[in-house]
Formats: C-alpha cells, sequence, structure tokens
C-alpha cells in the first residue's frame, strides 16, 4: 500500500507532460503508425479529417487517437486495422472501415489485446468482418459506437463485438447491425451490457458461452435470426429488455440451454416465433415479463427444475406455455394470462379456479409441427377443453392456481 502515493505522483506527472500531436496529410506527421512512433506516454494523437490508407495499426503505449470530423482509417481489406496491446488506450473518434476477411485469422476493426483500463468510445466501422474484439481484456468500456457490417452467410461473417477471456467489462449505448452475431460473449465474467441496440444480425442478437455473473439490461433484440443465446453459464442477470420480431422457424426472444441461479426481470416478449426456449436450466427466476403476441410464449423442453413464473403477463399469444415432460417442478403463481376465463366472485384481484396455460394442442404441434395448420379449429378447441378438465398428456401439478384477473403492472429494475 505505501508504494501508491508514489505511483500516483509518476502517473499524474507523465500525464501533466503530455502533448497533443496534430497527425493529417499536411501536417509534419502524415501517417497514424508515425504519430503513435513519434508520441510519448499519454501523448494525444489529433488525427485531422481526411482518409488514411493504413492497416496493422498497433498502439504500444498509453495514448489516445482522438478524431476530428471523423477521419476514416481505410484497411484497404489487407488485414486488422488497429490493435491495442497497451493499458491506458482511449479510441475516440474514428470512421474504421475495410477490414480484412480471412478463414484462418479474425481480423477486427479495432482489437484490444491482454491489456486494461482502455475506452473505445464514438467509433463508427462499416465493411468489416470482426469490429471491435477483446481478448483478454479488463477494466474498459465500449461506449456510444456504431457497428454496421453487410453479412451474407454466417461462415464468412464476424461478430458485431466480441469478448474472449475478458473480465470487468461495460458495453453500453452501442448500435450493432448486419453482422454474424451483434454481441458474442465466450469466458468472459463480470461484464455489463447496457443500452445497446443490437438488430438484423444473421444469428443472434447477443450470444453468451461459459461465461458468469453477468448483467444485461435495457437493451433491445430486434429482427435478428435469434434474439439472445445464454449458454452453459451461472448468474446471468438479465433485466428490462426488449426481445421484439425475432421471427422464423428456429427464432426466439431467449434460448436458455444449461444457464442456472440466473434472473429474467422486467422484459419485453413481444412477436417473436418463440418468446424463451429453455432446456436444461434451473432455479431461475421469471417475474414481470410481458409476453405478447409470440407464437410459443415459453417452450420449457425438459430438465427444468426449481423455476418459478411469478406476476408475469401472457397477452394474445398463439401459445403460452410448452411442456414436453410429464413431471413438473417449476411454479406458475400470480400470472396474468389473458385466455384465462375464470371468475373471481370475492373480488380479491385472484380467479377462484386454476388456470392451465398448457394447450394439449400445443403438446400435440410439439410431436408433428405439420399440426398447426389446425390451430383455429373447433375439434381444437374441444381437445384443449378436454385436457384442462382431465388431463393426461399434461403434468396434473402444471397450473396457476392464483391467476390474475388483472394485468401485473411492473415498475422499472433498478
Amino acid at each position: 500500500m505505501k508504494f501508491k502515493p508514489i505511483f500516483f505522483i509518476l502517473f499524474t506527472g507523465a500525464a501533466l507532460y503530455a502533448k497533443a500531436i496534430p497527425v493529417c496529410h499536411a501536417c509534419e506527421i502524415k501517417s497514424i503508425k508515425e504519430g503513435i512512433h513519434q508520441a510519448d506516454d499519454f501523448d494525444t494523437l489529433l488525427i485531422k479529417k481526411g482518409r488514411y490508407k493504413e492497416y496493422n495499426i498497433v498502439v504500444d503505449k498509453p495514448l489516445t487517437l482522438l478524431g476530428e470530423d471523423f477521419p476514416i482509417i481505410d484497411g484497404e481489406d489487407k488485414g486488422e486495422i488497429i490493435t491495442i496491446i497497451s493499458d491506458n488506450v482511449t479510441i475516440d473518434g474514428l470512421f474504421i472501415i475495410n477490414v480484412g476477411t480471412s478463414y484462418t485469422s479474425d481480423f477486427a476493426g479495432i482489437r484490444v489485446k491482454k491489456c486494461k483500463n482502455f475506452l473505445i468510445q464514438n467509433v463508427v466501422l462499416e465493411k468489416l468482418f470482426f469490429g471491435i474484439y477483446l481478448e483478454k481484456a479488463g477494466d474498459g468500456r465500449v461506449f456510444h459506437n456504431k457497428i454496421i457490417g453487410d453479412a451474407v452467410n454466417e461462415y464468412s461473417s464476424g461478430n458485431g463485438i466480441q469478448l474472449w477471456y475478458s473480465k470487468n467489462i461495460v458495453v453500453d449505448q452501442n448500435i450493432v447491425q448486419h453482422v454474424r452475431d451483434g454481441i458474442y460473449l465466450e469466458f468472459s465474467d463480470n461484464i455489463t451490457i447496457q443500452n445497446n441496440s443490437s438488430s438484423n444480425n444473421l444469428r443472434y442478437g447477443l450470444h453468451f458461452m461459459f461465461s458468469n455473473d453477468d448483467v444485461y439490461t435495457n437493451n433491445v433484440f430486434e429482427n435478428n435470426g435469434a434474439g439472445v443465446a445464454v449458454m452453459f453459464s451461472k448468474k446471468i442477470k438479465m433485466t428490462n429488455n426488449v426481445f421484439r420480431k425475432n421471427w422464423g422457424t428456429a427464432s426466439f426472444g431467449i434460448l436458455l440451454k444449461e444457464i442456472n441461479d440466473a434472473e429474467i426481470i422486467g422484459n419485453t416478449f413481444e412477436e417473436n416465433t418463440v418468446g424463451i426456449n429453455v432446456e436444461g436450466s434451473n432455479r431461475i427466476q421469471y417475474r414481470h415479463n410481458d409476453f405478447i403476441n409470440n407464437g410459443w410464449a415459453i417452450k420449457v423442453r425438459g430438465a427444468c427444475y426449481n423455476n418459478s413464473f411469478i406476476n408475469n403477463n401472457f397477452l394474445y399469444n398463439s401459445f403460452d406455455i410448452s411442456y414436453n415432460s410429464k413431471m413438473n417442478d417449476n411454479v406458475f403463481e400470480n400470472n396474468y394470462w389473458s385466455d384465462y376465463t375464470g371468475y373471481d366472485l370475492d373480488k380479491n384481484g385472484i380467479g377462484d379456479i386454476p388456470y392451465r396455460p398448457v394447450k394439449l394442442f400445443s403438446y400435440i404441434v410439439n410431436r408433428t409441427p405439420e399440426t398447426i395448420v389446425l390451430l383455429r379449429s373447433l375439434f381444437m378447441d374441444i381437445i384443449d377443453f378436454s385436457e384442462k378438465v382431465s388431463p393426461v398428456f399434461t403434468p396434473d401439478n402444471l397450473l396457476d392456481a392464483n391467476p390474475l384477473m388483472k394485468k401485473s403492472v411492473r415498475s422499472p429494475i433498478r
């Protein structure tokens, strides 16, 4: 501890002597690479408006690369454009285009490699392979960037923002479109993903693999191949997000696979093929979510135990719950179901008869998808009614014993 004041004095002293170095075609220093070579620690490169045809720019000292009027850094499809290998680097206000494409190397517009205390903000990336790639990085922020790809197929495209073996990162207020996965996490813990818009991506708006203790909140995932996939992770908090129009034969708002001890609270799932597709996931709290006009609100595919579905609104979905097991260890309590036709004689706001959310027809469709053409037929209504009266194919205890008579009103989750 006694060395901290000395380190602070040295750090502050270096910052006091930092200088601004202009870079432009008419300046003494004409290229970004030359500017980095000439700069001292904690200097700022003021990159003037213009087009700089450079790639493999390595930032190997603590610097700020600050663009004026969004200078264009054109990699000419030759490879990676900026690689950061030093702590304490800021990239601000650049327009980066034409990242190289490779089947053997994950070329990125900006890569942060084995360093910390970085800030990447106000950057526009277009015509890219990978956008921003954080590799074994920590204690940084990716803020207010716009990443627009032109992905056509998965095998020849990369992800917008990728985190690999990274920790303590905030990904905030970014727009990501037309890439493979909008935001991708693998082996990355204590990550906060907030206020982002991830849309029109080939595969997932957000994709987790083997990542724990992460939070994503106030994001919009719209019109992706599928909304969000959370796989082989634990202690993930998912709050106040919007999952909309992730529509297709294999699309969903969220896919949960082998997830434990998570929270899904205050989200909106609207017009998805499946709102939540869950398999092998346990001890998850589903509270105060709205499921609106989805094909299936929730599909439970098995091996899901000790989960609770409380105070959610199920509004005008073709199927509210799909369940393929004859055992139920999950709790459904105080939800609002738009299909509920019960009554409330004591006027306490809770239905006097339980609601069974699993229709027999959903059971049939799971096994024979072609029967979906009979969705609105009278014959199917009769079958569903018979299953409610005397459950045979669904667990007898899979019911909401206290369904709400009015929609649950949720307050913002903080």
